[in-house]
């Protein structure tokens, strides 16, 4: 586990939203190794976005992630929605699709899953890299603002399609807020 996701609360929600991950994944022939989890209730200037493996019950990697601004300059705090056109962040389960090249380079569909993120594909909120995120955390300082999408760091946004090209079956991607 890197240093960064030393904190027991963090790992404690984890690996309890890492159970019912993983019978879904059973259930339903997705990648049963890995998942991502994208932790909403850390700020944005800290790792949220988690490489989890399923096997040893713990994170195998963590980098940035943007949230959706909810079409405001800047959004304060969080803020949820599943509109077409909303902007914001959508809560819930994906299936990563398949990659594309677009406007941001390479970029992967993603269905959501979940009552709250079924718009997803509608909506156009794929994964993908943008310049603006920084390798490292800066906390307490946060990073740049989507449209909805969870967007990345360029390296980290490669070592996450090394696992989801090489991954037989889909890998789920799971947003989720602490008290959600």
């Amino acid at each position: 586990m890197s240093a960064a996701v030393s904190n027991k609360e963090i790992l404690t929600r984890l690996n309890g939203h890492a159970t019912s991950l993983l019978a879904y994944a059973k259930q339903n022939k997705y990648n049963t190794s890995t998942c991502f989890m994208i932790d909403m209730s850390l700020g944005s200037g800290k790792n949220r976005f988690f490489v989890y493996d399923f096997q040893k019950k713990a994170v195998a990697d963590a980098g940035l992630v943007a949230h959706g601004c909810c079409n405001k300059n800047w959004l304060n705090g969080r803020q949820y929605g599943n509109e077409v056109g909303c902007g914001c962040t959508s809560l819930g389960k994906y299936k990563i699709g398949y990659p594309y090249t677009g406007r941001f380079g390479r970029a992967y569909k993603l269905y959501g899953l979940d009552a709250t993120n079924s718009n997803a594909f509608k909506r156009f909120v794929v994964l993908h890299s943008y310049g603006a995120v920084p390798n490292n955390e800066v906390d307490p300082l946060p990073i740049c603002q989507s449209d909805g999408c969870p967007m990345v760091a360029a390296a980290f946004l490669q070592k996450l399609g090394k696992i989801i090209d090489q991954s037989p079956q889909p890998v789920l991607l799971y947003i989720f807020d602490k008290n959600w």
